[in-house]
Order: structure tokens, then sequence, then C-alpha cells
């Protein structure tokens, strides 16, 4: 039975790639290295993989005391991974970029065990740029992401999707939920929350409910949710009896919630747009206007000029401005089942496949 060492945290971005990976490889013994107070400890552990801690977090980008302490807890999670490594014997580490999976790929390097990296998004990570000359292999989402891997062997895979994209339909996604089977939008700023996308939803959600006769599903994510709430009791009082609406901080099964729905209004982090295309939706992003690299703008160009999608600067985002292109796809069903058919023609449903198959190969 083989070994692998699994690692990336801090996100969903991160995490759920991760866990996809981890599912395609069957009859292997998984170890899966994170941070424990991230949220990657309990999706991990609800899937019954070992979880081997590791203390690291995200890096200061000004030169300061604070620096200093971040690469003393760096070292010691590279030196814990080591410990890890040494211990256990994978045969092969797999990260999916980020700060959290550095220390479990530096110590792969460093004791020279085979490691493979993903990255997600059209410009990659740090992380993945400083590491990728090392691995066995190099995943990426986006054909543009190759520009920056110095590696021979860099493989455009597309983003690890769980498998029930592919398996669930819309009808039963709908009947899980209690919804009917009508026109539904969703509202999402990631497993974080976004505060623009959160207060223009507030103003709208009455609007395609009463007017639209529109089903909403609302993320507001867990650190906005009593905000949020308080917003909507001033604007829209009787939510709480309106069946067009579920409103939730988290959704632990977002399958479920994309397979649901028809159009999205979300940020633009690339796993969040490969399974919107996977649930053939069509997407209003919304990128978070500091994410590093701008990755996030990158990524909804890619998708807007495929003709799979719109795009409204955060700065730009008020209830006219979404207004305008929601009510063009609801009044216009054409239109909609147009741009539907284009975000799913961009899904990789293989993804996952190939990976697991890449990482494989490079086993020692």
């Amino acid at each position: 039975m083989k070994k692998f060492f699994i690692t990336g945290g801090g996100t969903g971005g991160h995490i759920y790639p991760a866990i996809a990976v981890a599912d395609a490889l069957n009859d292997s013994e998984i170890f899966y290295v994170g941070n424990p107070d991230n949220m990657e400890y309990g999706i991990v552990k609800s899937k019954g993989y070992k979880f081997l801690p590791v203390n690291v977090h995200g890096m200061p980008r000004k030169i300061s005391v604070f620096l200093l302490i971040w690469c003393v807890q760096l070292f010691s999670a590279i030196l814990k991974s080591c410990f890890y490594i040494l211990k256990y014997k994978p045969n092969a580490v797999f990260g999916t970029g980020g700060y959290v999976s550095a220390p479990a790929l530096i110590a792969a390097k460093i004791l020279r065990i085979p490691y493979m990296m993903h990255d997600c998004d059209a410009q990659p990570g740090l992380v993945t740029r400083k590491l990728a000359s090392g691995a066995g292999c190099v995943s990426v989402a986006f054909e543009k992401a190759r520009e920056f891997i110095n590696n021979s062997d860099c493989v455009v895979n597309g983003n690890p999707i769980r498998k029930e994209f592919s398996i669930l339909t819309k009808e039963y996604a709908r009947e899980s939920l209690n919804l009917q089977n009508k026109l539904t939008i969703c509202f999402m700023g990631g497993s974080q929350g976004a505060r623009s996308i959160n207060d223009v939803a507030v103003n709208i959600i009455k609007i395609l409910s009463k007017e639209y006769d529109v089903q909403v599903i609302f993320q507001t994510g867990k650190k906005n949710f009593d905000h949020v709430i308080q917003q909507l009791i001033k604007i829209y009082p009787e939510y709480q009896v309106d069946a067009n609406l579920i409103i939730k901080p988290y959704f632990e099964d977002m399958v479920k919630v994309l397979k649901s729905a028809d159009i999205s209004v979300c940020r633009a982090g690339s796993l969040s747009i490969s399974e919107i295309c996977a649930s053939a939706v069509a997407p209003v992003f919304v990128p978070l206007p500091h994410a590093a690299s701008d990755h996030q703008r990158k990524n909804a160009r890619f998708v807007v000029e495929n003709g799979a999608g719109f795009y409204i600067e955060d700065t730009e985002l008020n209830l006219d401005s979404l207004k305008k292109i929601l009510i063009s796809l609801i009044s216009d069903n054409e239109k909609l089942k147009k741009v539907q058919e284009k975000s799913l023609a961009l899904a990789k449903f293989d993804s996952v496949d190939k990976i697991a198959e890449q990482l494989y190969s490079i086993c020692k």
C-alpha cells in the first residue's frame, strides 16, 4: 500500500482540491499535513484521514519583528514536517500551494521525497513558483499559469473537483434543500464571506423573490451573518417566512448549493470558478480587489473572455449594476442558457483522475 502526504489549507480553494485528490487515491494511506487552527482540520477529520498538525501562518508582507517570528515558526514547521516524513515514510507528497503547504513540500525537497504541486490560479502563488523547479510534476488549472512555472513537466489539468459535481442532478439538489424546481440565484463570498456582496444581496433579495419569483441561496460567511440579518430585518422584516430564501452563515455541502443554482454572484477564486462551471451556472464575478498577485481578476477575465460569465469591480458593485445583469438573465432564458452552456464547456471533470495518475507516476 502506498502512502501519501497531502497538504494545503487556510481556505477552501486550497483544501477542497487537496481532499478531492486524496479521495481519488484508492487503496492508499493518506496523511494530511495542515494547521489545526484552520478550517482544514475539521474537514479532514470528517473525512477520516490522519491529520498531522503544523503551526504555520501567512507571511507578513513588511519587515518587522512579526516577520522574524514567522521565520522561526516556518523553520519549526519544516523540522516537524521532516520528522513526519522520517516517521511515516510517504511515497510522495502532494500540495495545493499556499503557506500551509510550504513546510511539508520544503521538507520533501530536503529529504528527497518526490513531490507534486497543483496551483488553482491563472497566476500561481509564491509557494508554487518557488518550489516548482524541484517537483516531479506540476499541475495547473489554466494554460496561462504555465508561463510562471519553471518545470518541464507542467500539465494543464484544470482544478480537481469532487465527483459529486458530475453525478448530482439539479432536481435532486434542489429537493434536498427544500427548494422548488425554478430559477435560483446563489450569493456567496467564499468561505470567509464578502462584505460588498452581502450588502448588495441584502438590498436585492426582496426584489428577486417578490417581483420575479426567484429563489435565493445566500451564504453570508460566519463572521458576517449577524450583521447581514440586522440589515435584512430593516429592509425585509418578513424574510423569515419567505419560502424563496435560504440564508445561512456557511454551507458544508456546496455541491448541492451550486447544483441547485442557475446564476451565482460570487468572488473569483479558482476553485469556485471550477465548481461553478461544473454546475453549469452563469456567474457574475466580483473579484477580491486585493487578492495576491491580483489572481482573482485574472481568473474572472479568463471566464468572461470565453463568454461564460460577467464581471463587476468590487468598487462598482451596487444595486443598479447588479440588477441590470441579473434581470437581463432572468428575463431572457436563451441568453441565460447560452452563458450556462459556455460555463459548462470550461469544466474539466477528469482533472482529479489525471492528477492522481500523475502523482502515482512520481512515487518512489
